[in-house]
Protein backbone atom coordinates (compact mmCIF):
# COMPACT_ATOMS: atom_id res chain seq x y z
CA UNK A 1 0.00 0.00 0.00
CA UNK A 2 2.69 2.67 1.06
CA UNK A 3 3.14 2.45 -2.86
CA UNK A 4 -0.24 2.45 -4.21
CA UNK A 5 -0.93 5.73 -6.82
CA UNK A 6 -4.21 6.24 -7.03
CA UNK A 7 -5.45 8.78 -10.22
CA UNK A 8 -8.76 10.63 -10.23
CA UNK A 9 -10.59 11.55 -13.15
CA UNK A 10 -13.35 13.68 -12.77
CA UNK A 11 -16.23 16.14 -14.04
CA UNK A 12 -16.15 19.64 -12.95
CA UNK A 13 -18.66 19.86 -9.82
CA UNK A 14 -18.76 16.35 -8.88
CA UNK A 15 -16.61 17.28 -6.14
CA UNK A 16 -13.61 14.88 -7.43
CA UNK A 17 -11.16 17.56 -6.31
CA UNK A 18 -12.39 16.81 -2.83
CA UNK A 19 -12.47 13.24 -2.82
CA UNK A 20 -9.36 12.66 -4.22
CA UNK A 21 -7.59 14.91 -1.43
CA UNK A 22 -9.85 12.94 1.45
CA UNK A 23 -8.69 9.68 0.01
CA UNK A 24 -4.88 10.82 0.13
CA UNK A 25 -5.82 11.67 3.98
CA UNK A 26 -7.38 8.57 4.26
CA UNK A 27 -3.87 6.30 3.05
CA UNK A 28 -1.68 8.96 4.24
CA UNK A 29 -0.79 9.55 0.74
CA UNK A 30 0.53 12.69 -0.44
CA UNK A 31 -1.96 14.49 -2.96
CA UNK A 32 -1.01 16.19 -6.21
CA UNK A 33 -3.37 18.52 -8.04
CA UNK A 34 -2.74 22.13 -9.43
CA UNK A 35 1.36 21.48 -7.36
CA UNK A 36 2.38 19.95 -10.22
CA UNK A 37 2.14 23.05 -12.26
CA UNK A 38 4.85 24.30 -9.82
CA UNK A 39 6.52 21.50 -9.92
CA UNK A 40 6.66 21.39 -13.85
CA UNK A 41 7.86 25.17 -13.79
CA UNK A 42 10.99 24.72 -11.29
CA UNK A 43 11.84 21.37 -13.36
CA UNK A 44 11.95 22.65 -16.61
CA UNK A 45 13.02 26.92 -15.45
CA UNK A 46 9.66 28.24 -17.09
CA UNK A 47 6.92 30.59 -15.53
CA UNK A 48 4.49 28.72 -14.24
CA UNK A 49 1.93 30.92 -16.02
CA UNK A 50 2.80 28.28 -19.39
CA UNK A 51 1.85 25.41 -17.28
CA UNK A 52 -1.21 26.85 -15.68
CA UNK A 53 -2.13 28.46 -18.83
CA UNK A 54 -1.65 24.78 -21.22
CA UNK A 55 -3.59 22.60 -18.06
CA UNK A 56 -5.64 20.04 -19.03
CA UNK A 57 -5.86 22.19 -22.24
CA UNK A 58 -5.08 21.14 -25.85
CA UNK A 59 -3.72 23.87 -27.81
CA UNK A 60 -3.27 26.74 -25.86
CA UNK A 61 -0.47 28.24 -25.89
CA UNK A 62 -0.80 30.79 -29.00
CA UNK A 63 0.08 33.63 -26.39
CA UNK A 64 2.46 32.40 -23.75
CA UNK A 65 5.69 33.48 -25.02
CA UNK A 66 5.78 36.75 -23.33
CA UNK A 67 5.19 34.40 -20.11
CA UNK A 68 9.28 32.76 -20.13
CA UNK A 69 11.09 32.78 -17.28
CA UNK A 70 14.36 33.73 -19.32
CA UNK A 71 15.94 30.43 -19.12
CA UNK A 72 15.32 29.24 -22.13
CA UNK A 73 18.98 27.30 -22.93
CA UNK A 74 18.11 24.65 -20.19
CA UNK A 75 14.70 24.15 -21.54
CA UNK A 76 16.11 23.79 -25.36
CA UNK A 77 19.26 21.84 -24.41
CA UNK A 78 16.82 19.29 -22.77
CA UNK A 79 13.57 19.11 -24.71
CA UNK A 80 14.16 20.54 -27.94
CA UNK A 81 14.88 24.54 -29.69
CA UNK A 82 10.94 25.37 -29.12
CA UNK A 83 7.97 25.48 -26.61
CA UNK A 84 5.40 23.41 -27.59
CA UNK A 85 2.19 21.34 -25.84
CA UNK A 86 3.94 18.15 -26.10
CA UNK A 87 7.04 19.51 -24.53
CA UNK A 88 4.93 20.47 -21.53
CA UNK A 89 3.27 17.42 -21.59
CA UNK A 90 6.50 15.55 -21.22
CA UNK A 91 7.77 17.82 -18.63
CA UNK A 92 4.73 16.96 -16.40
CA UNK A 93 4.83 13.44 -17.04
CA UNK A 94 8.46 13.44 -15.95
CA UNK A 95 7.19 15.04 -12.53
CA UNK A 96 4.70 12.71 -12.11
CA UNK A 97 6.30 9.68 -12.55
CA UNK A 98 9.42 11.48 -10.05
CA UNK A 99 6.90 11.68 -7.72
CA UNK A 100 4.87 8.47 -7.78
CA UNK A 101 8.66 6.58 -7.48
CA UNK A 102 8.34 8.56 -4.20
CA UNK A 103 5.94 6.72 -2.21
CA UNK A 104 1.65 6.33 -2.13
CA UNK A 105 0.07 9.40 -3.68
CA UNK A 106 -2.91 10.60 -5.15
CA UNK A 107 -3.10 12.55 -8.80
CA UNK A 108 -6.00 14.11 -9.80
CA UNK A 109 -5.96 14.79 -13.81
CA UNK A 110 -3.36 15.20 -15.89
CA UNK A 111 -3.70 12.19 -17.35
CA UNK A 112 -1.65 10.71 -14.74
CA UNK A 113 -3.62 7.24 -15.42
CA UNK A 114 -2.13 7.50 -18.69
CA UNK A 115 1.05 8.58 -17.50
CA UNK A 116 1.57 5.54 -14.69
CA UNK A 117 -0.43 2.49 -16.53
CA UNK A 118 2.35 0.08 -16.32
CA UNK A 119 2.43 0.80 -12.65
CA UNK A 120 1.52 -2.36 -10.90
CA UNK A 121 0.23 -0.25 -8.10
CA UNK A 122 -1.85 2.00 -9.99
CA UNK A 123 -5.88 2.53 -9.64
CA UNK A 124 -7.80 4.42 -11.67
CA UNK A 125 -10.91 5.94 -10.77
CA UNK A 126 -13.66 8.51 -12.36
CA UNK A 127 -15.84 10.49 -10.21
CA UNK A 128 -19.02 11.72 -12.07
CA UNK A 129 -22.30 13.60 -10.54
CA UNK A 130 -25.72 14.57 -11.22
CA UNK A 131 -25.98 17.11 -13.92
CA UNK A 132 -27.57 19.54 -11.32
CA UNK A 133 -25.78 19.18 -8.64
CA UNK A 134 -22.70 19.81 -10.86
CA UNK A 135 -24.28 22.91 -12.07
CA UNK A 136 -25.28 24.47 -8.43
CA UNK A 137 -21.66 23.56 -7.22
CA UNK A 138 -19.98 25.56 -10.17
CA UNK A 139 -22.86 28.51 -9.57
CA UNK A 140 -21.89 28.32 -6.02
CA UNK A 141 -18.52 28.29 -5.94
CA UNK A 142 -18.07 30.72 -9.31
CA UNK A 143 -20.95 33.14 -7.68
CA UNK A 144 -22.13 33.23 -11.04
CA UNK A 145 -26.04 32.18 -12.28
CA UNK A 146 -27.00 28.76 -13.61
CA UNK A 147 -26.58 29.60 -17.05
CA UNK A 148 -23.25 31.08 -16.41
CA UNK A 149 -22.09 28.18 -14.42
CA UNK A 150 -23.28 25.53 -17.31
CA UNK A 151 -21.46 27.23 -20.25
CA UNK A 152 -18.01 27.41 -18.12
CA UNK A 153 -18.85 23.41 -17.81
CA UNK A 154 -19.49 22.65 -20.67
CA UNK A 155 -16.54 24.43 -21.94
CA UNK A 156 -13.97 23.60 -19.41
CA UNK A 157 -15.14 19.55 -19.63
CA UNK A 158 -15.00 19.64 -23.64
CA UNK A 159 -11.09 20.93 -22.89
CA UNK A 160 -10.39 18.51 -20.24
CA UNK A 161 -11.69 15.72 -22.50
CA UNK A 162 -9.61 17.04 -25.95
CA UNK A 163 -6.57 16.74 -24.05
CA UNK A 164 -6.96 13.84 -22.35
CA UNK A 165 -8.65 11.90 -25.48
CA UNK A 166 -5.24 13.57 -27.60
CA UNK A 167 -2.61 12.25 -25.55
CA UNK A 168 -3.82 9.02 -24.16
CA UNK A 169 -6.06 7.78 -26.86
CA UNK A 170 -8.44 6.36 -24.68
CA UNK A 171 -12.02 8.56 -24.19
CA UNK A 172 -12.21 10.52 -20.93
CA UNK A 173 -14.75 9.59 -18.36
CA UNK A 174 -15.84 6.26 -20.72
CA UNK A 175 -15.85 3.46 -18.25
CA UNK A 176 -13.32 1.53 -19.87
CA UNK A 177 -10.97 4.22 -19.38
CA UNK A 178 -10.64 3.53 -15.67
CA UNK A 179 -10.83 0.89 -12.77
CA UNK A 180 -13.83 2.15 -11.08
CA UNK A 181 -16.49 4.81 -12.02
CA UNK A 182 -18.60 6.31 -9.37
CA UNK A 183 -21.53 9.19 -9.09
CA UNK A 184 -20.75 11.16 -5.61
CA UNK A 185 -24.67 12.17 -5.70
CA UNK A 186 -25.80 8.93 -4.83
CA UNK A 187 -24.17 8.88 -0.93
CA UNK A 188 -22.32 12.02 -0.64
CA UNK A 189 -18.58 12.76 -0.83
CA UNK A 190 -17.45 10.72 2.62
CA UNK A 191 -19.41 8.23 1.30
CA UNK A 192 -18.08 7.79 -2.08
CA UNK A 193 -14.75 8.32 -0.34
CA UNK A 194 -15.29 5.14 1.84
CA UNK A 195 -16.38 3.15 -0.73
CA UNK A 196 -13.40 3.56 -3.11
CA UNK A 197 -10.99 3.06 0.01
CA UNK A 198 -12.59 -0.38 0.91
CA UNK A 199 -12.46 -1.27 -3.02
CA UNK A 200 -8.72 -0.16 -2.93
CA UNK A 201 -8.20 -2.09 -0.07
CA UNK A 202 -10.23 -5.53 -1.43
CA UNK A 203 -8.07 -5.05 -4.43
Amino acid sequence: MEKLVICVGRQLGSGGCEIARKLAEEFGFKFYDSELINMAAERSGFNPKIFARSDESHGALQSLFSAFSGRMARFASVYGNSISQENLFQIQSEVIFKAAKEGGCVFVGRCADYILRRSENLFSVFITANDEERTRAVSERMGCDIATARKYIEKKESERASYYNFYTSKTWGAAESYDLCINSSILGIDKTVEIIAQIIRER
